[in-house]
């Protein structure tokens, strides 16, 4: 009987990839090649109390979709609460953002048990399962209560912090003991490999069987790195879409006698906006000369504004705004552009091939496909240059680019004059080692190469 591959993530995109990010076209891709499903929520919260899920399914070509609505209680305690509220912040190493409700693990378990009751209602015999991030740690382990023998594997987007961050968290053993219910968990990065390793053992007491084995309880979990790529190739063929030429050529006529600068991030915390603007500030104060020169578009994605550490982020990126273009701006210029809203994939692949420099540059980030995609939308005869967080996950694959500490606002501002006064012949050369890592390390490598692990894998309960 031949494998099917059915994906389970928190949401499920509507399948049109060139609207999609990376995520959602690796596993469109993966999906296309083994046929399957892929479940998730449906995004949609209704008001009255849901004992258990009704399913909606639809199909495109080989590929099912299978949605399911929360209720609210669910949807407040286990995404709002729990996921957002207290396992994200802990991901990314901001303990002191947690918040910690006994009543929102109880939310978090149950939706979990939900998506496991949803699986066992359509998986075949010969499966495999992959699911996807925080939202769903409990759910291979609601899986093998159920009795499934199926190949389950796990990817964390997110980074994962040091054991003593993750010991913060009420409970921590109870959730990362159900990690051994999986047969495979896909980190980003090998220092994310480095700091799960260290937990298992100093806090689990589990054994290392191998390179990339633990055993715990008399089961076996095999643990790899598998930094997430993009579709390089798809995201530079955007750039002869109308809409992206376009864009090009209102920016070249609106900064014919300047440079354009580019960073995209969610409204998020981990993504170090204001440490970006206080760096832009320090650039235009150390180097005058500079001043008139180029201007950041800093595009904002509002996101969780209903938690309020986002609005707090939200009221002083806008204070941090106002304050720089106030004591910098002149009438025909102005040092940065704040766009609080989403830009279609066309759009901003224009926008990133005629922008001088990225900032690239999170607090902590899992991977960060917005820097794989700057370096795919670049003239490989005039590009422009990516400075880098090295807490970004992808400067352990980028290690070319201007990799800059986000913490560090002198040394940002240092990086970026770098940048604005690099020549063509530095900048070809650093782009020539970075998208060959980007092209070779790609969207499809990373879903076959998972794949194919979880393929190797035994499956089911171990003993």
């Amino acid at each position: 009987m031949t494998s099917r591959l059915v994906v389970v993530s928190n949401r499920v995109p509507d399948g049109h990839a060139s609207a999609a990010g990376g995520l959602a076209v690796a596993l469109l891709d993966a999906l296309r090649d083994h046929g399957g499903v892929w479940l998730g929520w449906s995004g949609h919260v209704v008001d009255s109390d849901i004992d258990a899920p009704r399913l909606r399914h639809s199909r495109q070509a080989n590929i099912r979709r299978v949605t399911f609505d929360l209720d609210r209680r669910t949807h407040d305690g286990y995404y709002c609460g729990y996921s957002n509220g207290a396992l994200w912040p802990v991901l990314h190493g901001r303990v002191d953002l947690a918040r910690f409700d006994p009543g929102q693990w109880e939310d978090y378990r149950r939706a979990n048990r939900w998506f496991a009751h949803a699986l066992m209602q359509m998986l075949g015999e010969q499966d495999l399962v992959w699911i996807h991030d925080y939202h769903l740690l409990l759910v291979a382990q609601e899986l093998r209560g159920l009795l499934s023998r199926h190949r389950i594997g796990l990817f964390l987007h997110t980074p994962l912090p040091a054991p003593d961050a993750l010991a913060a968290l009420p409970g921590h053993q109870r959730l990362l003991e159900a990690l051994f219910d999986f047969d495979l968990v896909g980190l980003q990065t090998r220092g994310d490999l480095a700091h799960l390793a260290d937990y298992l053992q100093a806090e689990l007491g589990a054994r290392r069987d191998g390179d990339d084995a633990f055993v715990h309880r008399g089961r076996r979990l095999r643990v790899q790195a598998f930094p997430i790529g993009i579709d390089a190739e798809a995201f530079r063929d955007l750039l002869r879409e109308r809409e992206a030429q376009d864009i090009q050529g209102l920016l070249r006529r609106q900064y014919a006698r300047r440079e354009l600068l580019v960073a995209v991030d969610r409204m998020d915390y981990s993504k170090g906006i204001p440490q970006r603007l206080q760096a832009l500030r320090e650039l235009y104060s150390r180097h005058p000369e500079d001043r008139g020169r180029a201007t950041l578009i800093q595009i904002a994605v509002p996101g969780r504004e209903g938690v309020q550490a986002y609005r707090e982020l939200s009221a002083e990126v806008e204070r941090l705004s106002g304050a720089l273009n106030g004591d910098f701006g002149e009438l025909e210029w102005i040092p940065l552009r704040l766009l609080r809203r989403a830009v279609s994939r066309r759009r901003l692949a224009g926008l990133f091939h005629a922008s001088k420099a990225a900032l690239v540059t999170p607090l902590r980030d899992g991977m960060n496909l917005v820097a794989k995609e700057y370096l795919a939308a670049q003239d490989r005869q005039d590009p422009g240059v990516l400075i880098l967080s090295r807490f970004a996950g992808a400067a352990e694959q980028l290690g070319g680019a201007v990799l800059v500490n986000p913490y560090d606002v002198e040394g940002v501002a240092e990086a970026i004059h770098q940048a604005l006064h690099m020549s063509r012949e530095q900048r070809c050369e650093r782009h020539r080692e970075l998208i060959a890592c980007v092209e070779q390390h790609d969207a499809r490598w990373w879903s076959r190469s998972f794949v194919a692990a979880l393929q190797g894998c035994k499956p089911g309960l171990q003993e």
